[in-house]
């Protein structure tokens, strides 16, 4: 058995070295003739096509892929070379296949034949996505471009993968697990036609953070660092505005975050040294970050190098920061340049105001000295800036003049900053474009002569709209048809040649109105034009109104077009900005006129059923707007109002004892208390109400105001404030039943027949907190917060929370500003330029309406055209 084995091992040790032999010698010559080959190759020398053949998985015909290569038979190549080279390329930047080759599969003499070995993409035929909603599905395949016909890559399926992990890790999905498999598809008898690709998608539970801690802080507590971080927030039952959620991005940012706060507390060196991420359980992490505060540092010395345009102690001041204050780099940073705010008080913008577009200000650490940074602040003015030439792209239907009259650069004017972004505004404000499009561009900027071109790229949008509501108000339904046509051109409306469909382009407003139910009908025309002779931004404002209304019996639901009360009026105005205080004032005085005539109109809303009242009035109104370019979407800034509307005290010139007449009327009314069916005193009491109101005497003043206050991002906080107040010159004359305030409600399927002025609350039915006569004083606060889901030029559509509260009151008797009906909800706006504002609130009424009980509950209100 032993000899046997070592008989059998000494056999196999021969044959082992009789192969290795063989394979030795088979190798020396394999190399020695391809070495030759390829000198053959490399000498040099150019090689004949004799043939071209392709190979390889792939479905193109075999001409027409060797005439894209270019190459034919008979030509002279070398072999390698530069045209193989450039096929390869060619082919390559098709994005058609995964493998391209050459090879020589035959040489005699000086002729080749070559193979073409390419391999063809796969193409995409369907995309089966599992663990997700039908909505979700359709995002990432259209994200992804994964459409029917598409090559199927290496990169595309990387790609696709991260792209689906990534998203959901941002979402809080801090486990999603993606497997991205290919399935072959193939028709009736078996033939591969192309791929499916089939994406399996666990998104897992959303992780949420445990817990927060730090080490190494002494200066900050834990609490305060934790409130700094604004993305990355620990679990909190009670906070529902913020929910916990891990991102990657998020954390990073906040760490970030930790550190501006740290520098703006003095502690120039913090840092986060390290963090560690626990996983408790697949729903919860914890996270640890240990911080360096390193020193406390004050501001020493603050020099300012290269500055002649203005002098050291006048920036100094303007800087604002004192030696001995506590190190704050944040601040620092905001007084030299604060990207945030383009209006902001900086040295950059102090420059750039003045016509140095090119100024370079940096702040440098000069010294350290223990705890004391000294700094210079090194500034590049360089030249004043001139606008060489000044151009508008971008309307095609807004005429030239227009926009030009509305720009703040004009050619050979000294450079400003402050002018372009007020342009920017001021167009954004027109409503003609698209706000959030709106771009200065700067060419041709000459560094040595100090000249610039400024392009304003305009984008146009919809400027006119259609109004179509139906409400149920006034016991029936109310529908109401209106047309605005925001960019109108009037000395083109006798232009045939103008209407596409309608004259357009000199910036005038036209808006024509209707309104009507089974007992009402109302129709309104006005026209505006805002440049008044085109020379001056001064606003003509006409309009006319006409009302008819039937009495209506509405057990019934019968009018009796024999009783009727008809209004007809109109209003000539005028509005001028100003330039001081600032040219974001504007001076507003019109002159109105309304003539009420009932006609057998027998009701409890006037003691008269045969007459008619007068009302002629002049309003004239201050306002302030200095919002953002987009008027639908304003980010910062603040606008308010205030108005007077007084008519003339004819008391004061007539010779009407109104002091007499309110005696006698009050011991009438004392007398219908006893004998309610008296006729001739209530005759005499109509009588004496004529005369009262023949010519309506009051005078009004409301105010309002709003302020945007941008929170973070898009995030906006609208706060509002309005007040209202209607009075009497002569108290026996006393305060007409028109123009009061009726509050509650959204006011849509409202009917004004007497002037009078819906104030909007939601949470509560219209009119339901006013008494039936209205009330003489009002006042409402809101807070509403915004955040916009898209401003694109379509559609702007933001979503919005609310809380406001309001009251009203008969006289300063009764006024209180704390006694509020308050509500608060939620809702949606939608802006589309053929329709204008649409939304809807859901408010939630936390107290009463007028002699009611218990809260009113929730009110679904539909907005439309209006603004609360």
């Amino acid at each position: 058995m032993e000899r046997r084995v070592n008989n059998l091992t000494h056999k196999t040790s021969a044959y082992f070295y009789r192969t290795l032999y063989c394979v030795f010698l088979f190798t020396i010559l394999s190399v020695y003739s391809l070495s030759a080959q390829q000198k053959e190759l490399d000498s040099g020398i150019k090689y004949t096509i004799n043939s071209i053949t392709v190979t390889g998985e792939q479905g193109f015909n075999e001409k027409t892929v060797i005439a894209f290569t270019g190459l034919k038979i008979g030509d002279r190549i070398y072999i390698p070379g530069e045209k193989l080279s450039a096929v390869t390329k060619k082919l390559w930047e098709q994005h058609l296949f995964s493998d391209i080759a050459f090879y020589v599969t035959n040489m005699e003499g000086d002729k080749v034949d070559l193979e073409l070995y390419i391999v063809e993409l796969p193409k995409l035929n369907e995309v089966i996505i599992e663990g997700l909603r039908k909505g979700k599905v359709k995002e990432i395949i259209k994200d992804n471009e994964l459409t029917k016909g598409t090559k199927i890559t290496k990169n595309l399926i990387t790609t696709t993968k991260n792209y689906i992990t990534s998203k959901y890790k941002e979402q809080g999905f801090y486990n999603t697990n993606v497997v991205l498999t290919l399935v072959p598809y193939t028709d009736s008898i078996g033939n591969e036609l192309g791929k499916n690709i089939k994406i399996l998608i666990d998104k897992g539970k959303r992780v949420k953070v445990k817990s927060i801690d730090f080490n190494g802080n002494q200066e900050l507590s834990d609490k305060k660092l934790r409130r700094f971080m604004k993305n990355v927030k620990k679990k909190n039952p009670v906070r529902f505005y913020k929910r916990s959620k891990y991102t990657e991005t998020n954390f990073e940012e906040d760490k970030g975050t930790l550190i501006e706060k740290y520098k703006e507390h003095g502690y120039r060196d913090a840092r986060v040294i390290s963090d560690t991420l626990i996983v408790n359980s697949e729903k919860n992490i914890s996270l640890i970050l240990d911080i360096e505060e390193g020193q406390k540092y004050y501001f020493g010395d603050i020099r300012f190098i290269g500055n002649s345009v203005y002098t050291d102690n006048f920036l100094r001041q303007y800087v604002g920061i004192q030696k001995g204050e506590v190190y704050n780099g944040t601040l620092l940073k905001e007084r030299i340049e604060d990207n945030s705010d383009p209006d902001a008080r900086d040295l950059t913008n102090l420059y750039q105001n003045n016509g140095y577009l090119a100024v370079d200000i940096n702040p440098v650490e000069v010294a350290i000295r223990k705890d004391t940074i000294d700094f210079e602040i090194r500034i590049m003015e360089r030249n004043e800036f001139y606008f060489d030439h000044v151009t508008v792209v971008g309307n095609e239907k807004t005429n030239d003049h227009v926009i030009y009259r509305e720009l703040r650069t004009r050619p050979g004017q000294k450079y400003s900053k402050r002018n372009v972004v007020r342009t920017i505004r001021e167009l954004g404000q027109l409503g003609f474009f698209d706000a959030e499009q709106l771009t200065p561009n700067f060419k041709n900027v000459d560094q040595n002569n100090g000249l610039v071109d400024l392009e304003y790229s305009v984008k146009e949008k919809g400027s006119s709209q259609i109004e179509l509501q139906g409400g149920y108000g006034g016991g029936g339904f109310v529908g109401t048809l209106g047309l605005s046509f925001n960019n109108f051109s009037l000395r083109n409306i006798f232009n045939a040649e103008a209407y596409k469909p309608l004259p357009m382009g000199d910036g005038q407003k036209l808006s024509l109105r209707a309104q009507a139910s089974s007992f009402y009908q109302t129709y309104s025309v006005s026209l505006t034009e805002p440049w008044l002779g085109g020379k001056k931004p001064i606003q003509l404002s006409t309009s006319f109104s006409h009302t008819i209304q039937y009495l209506y019996n509405f057990n019934t639901r019968e009018r009796d077009e024999d009783s009727k009360f008809l209004i007809t009026g109109g209003s000539v105005g005028l509005a001028k900005r100003l330039k001081w205080p600032d040219d974001y004032f504007q001076l507003s005085q019109a002159v109105s006129f309304q003539h009420y005539n009932l006609k057998n109109y027998n009701t409890g809303l006037f003691t008269f059923g045969d007459g008619y009242s007068n009302n002629l009035a002049y309003t004239i109104g201050l306002s302030r707007n200095s919002t953002s370019a987009n008027p639908i979407y304003p980010r910062f800034g603040s606008q308010f109002s205030v108005s007077v509307k007084l008519t003339p005290p004819y008391s004061a010139f007539g010779s009407t004892d109104f002091s007499a007449l309110a005696t006698e009327r009050e011991e009438l009314v004392d007398f219908l208390q006893t004998n309610p069916t008296d006729v001739d005193a209530n005759e005499r009491i109509s009588e004496i109400d004529q005369e009262r109101f023949k010519w309506l005497e009051y005078y009004k003043i409301k105010f309002g105001g709003t302020w945007y206050t941008t929170i973070k991002g898009d995030l906006v906080l609208s706060s509002k404030a309005e007040f209202g107040f209607l009075a009497a010159y002569n108290q026996d004359r006393g305060v007409p039943p028109f123009e009061r305030f009726f509050l509650g409600g959204d006011g849509l399927g409202s009917f004004s027949l007497d002037g009078r002025e819906v104030i909007q609350l939601r949470g509560y039915p219209n009119q339901s907190l006013s008494s039936v006569d209205g009330n003489t004083i009002y006042n409402k606060f809101t807070l509403e917060l915004r955040y916009p889901v898209t401003l694109k030029q379509l559609a702007s559509i933001y979503v919005l929370a609310f809380m406001e509260g309001g009251g009203a009151y008969d006289g300063f008797k009764e006024y209180n500003p704390f006694i509020l009906s308050r509500s608060a909800g939620v809702g949606i706006r939608i802006f589309m330029p053929a329709f204008g504002l649409l939304g809807i609130d859901f408010g939630y009424g936390f107290d009463p309406v007028l002699n009611g009980i218990e809260p009113n509950g929730w009110e679904t209100h539909f907005i439309i055209g209006q603004q609360f």
